[in-house]
């Protein structure tokens, strides 16, 4: 999180909503209809996902903190996100406002698309290079790509070390019987073409040290081996505790109690591709999701934006989000969120104010805490 501010804005979900709650611009953020929303929806959780068929299209890529929520607030952390990108690519505020109003385009263009048959899964605008260029990669993988990315080799074995840390013999077993648990054997052979005439058994795991989502809890990383009358194949099978959310649910609905089972209920609704490929499951206590991993599963890593991808990103990634909300509303929720999204507009900004005001005030308190937050890194080193 030190590294950049753009790091800083992607593991820090819980200070987002606090600091959005305790922002005035928070008593003008319209509430949308409740649907799921990612809860999450920054650059990095949105890439390329590959469905049991290999067709890939880019979706949102991370639910851990998915909710029956406002879809205001992923529209608002998109924008943080893209916000911060840009600022780091040294581009002027002029790009930021106008980035804003693209991710508005791209979001009503969606909702304006959903309907159609052949709308297909992504954004409808022009593919920003950023995109383009993560999709080709994705097309062209395979698991020795995956194995040598996440395991440093293609043999069917973790190497533990700095990220993957040795198991008990307890927790082996215990991860060896939910391999074999029909939910998620199911799942597993479901992307496995020859998985009728197959056994899924684990070959090896370990803890898997992953991200700041992962700090404190339970993931491991799993080798599935899959034996048959043809021989054996492998799979890489990411395992994470679920957790409570952070991020709001709207008053009075209703989610599955399990948090596994609402990371995969909000797979289904937001993410079609990646819902198909998750489990719930239980280990040792403790509520799981498990999916396997694809070598196609790649996250959009922004480094440098010029001006014009600047632009192209941020209204083609909106039109990501905006597909994934509007699927779940019917014609008249979708003419009346649209309605209400666009009250508020200034005459020199074609974006609500409410969205640049909320963007605007979370990005000062960000580089406000990123400044701090490296300034307690520092003392400590």
């Amino acid at each position: 999180m030190a590294r950049s501010a753009h790091a800083f804005v992607r593991g820090n979900t819980a200070r987002f909503y606090e600091w959005l709650a305790d922002s005035p611009v928070a008593r003008i953020i319209p509430e949308g209809p409740p649907i799921w929303i990612c809860g999450d929806c920054h650059l990095g959780n949105l890439g390329p996902i590959a469905d049991s068929n290999g067709n890939v299209a880019i979706q949102i890529r991370d639910l851990d903190q998915a909710v029956i929520g406002n879809p205001a607030h992923d529209l608002i952390r998109l924008g943080l996100s893209l916000a911060t990108a840009a600022r780091g690519s040294d581009l002027p505020g002029v790009v930021t406002a106008r980035m804003i109003e693209e991710m508005v385009q791209g979001y009503e263009e969606a909702f304006a698309s959903v309907a159609e048959p052949a709308g297909g899964e992504d954004g409808n605008s022009a593919e920003p290079q950023a995109v383009r260029t993560v999709r080709r990669r994705a097309l062209g993988r395979k698991w020795r790509h995956l194995a040598r990315e996440r395991l440093e080799d293609v043999e069917p074995a973790i190497p533990i070390g700095k990220r993957f840390w040795p198991v008990d013999i307890a927790e082996r077993a215990a991860l060896r019987e939910v391999i074999t648990h029909p939910p998620v054997s199911r799942m597993i052979l479901s992307l496995d073409r020859k998985g009728e005439n197959r056994t899924p058994i684990m070959a090896d795991a370990a803890y898997w040290m992953k991200g700041c989502s992962s700090l404190g809890l339970m993931r491991f990383a799993i080798i599935v081996a899959m034996k048959g009358d043809e021989g054996t194949e492998y799979a890489l099978v990411d395992m994470k505790e679920a957790v409570e959310p952070v991020a709001p649910a709207a008053a009075g609905v209703t989610m599955p109690a399990d948090p596994a089972e609402r990371v995969l209920t909000a797979a289904l609704a937001l993410s079609p591709y990646l819902g198909e490929r998750i489990a719930a499951t239980k280990l040792l206590g403790h509520s799981m999701f498990v999916r396997e991993l694809m070598p196609q599963d790649l996250k959009i890593e922004v480094d440098q934006f010029s001006h014009g991808e600047a632009l192209k990103a941020a209204r083609y990634l909106s039109g990501v989000v905006g597909k994934a909300h509007a699927r779940q509303m019917d014609a008249p929720t979708r003419r009346a969120w649209v309605e209400a999204m666009e009250k508020g507009h200034s005459s020199g900004l074609d974006a609500p104010s409410w969205l640049w005001r909320s963007v605007v005030a979370l990005a000062a308190r960000h580089e406000a805490g990123y400044l701090e937050h490296c300034r307690i890194y520092a003392m400590m080193q």
